[in-house]
């Protein structure tokens, strides 16, 4: 199988890849991907960009972006990372030291 291949309307992705960009073992992934806790979206290009595919898996702060054509060849790879969600799928607050520190200088005034 290579990395990305067209089944239909969808795509399957080698497990390996996925693993090797969360860092995690494969057998994890496949557990993570069955309870929800590795989501993913599949979006379509329109206009300049018909024929190809967004394809995108969250893995707790860490997300990978693959863009495919209609084989499902790889044209773009990255891997970045991303705010924490909540149980319910909402996206956590961000705690920077930056704005911590903002936020409690202007309480003291």
């Amino acid at each position: 199988m290579s990395d990305v291949e067209r089944d239909g309307d969808e795509f399957v992705v080698d497990l390996t890849l996925l693993a090797t960009a969360f860092g995690r073992p494969a057998e994890d992934v496949r557990t993570r991907m069955r309870t929800g806790q590795i989501a993913s979206t599949c979006e379509a290009g329109q206009d300049a960009d018909e024929g190809r595919w967004r394809l995108t898996f969250r893995d707790e702060d860490r997300a990978l972006r693959l863009i495919v054509d209609r084989d499902g060849a790889i044209l773009g790879k990255s891997s970045f990372p991303v705010g924490r969600r909540d149980a319910a799928g909402r996206p956590q607050a961000r705690q920077s030291g930056c704005l911590v520190a903002q936020f409690r200088k202007s309480r003291q005034r």
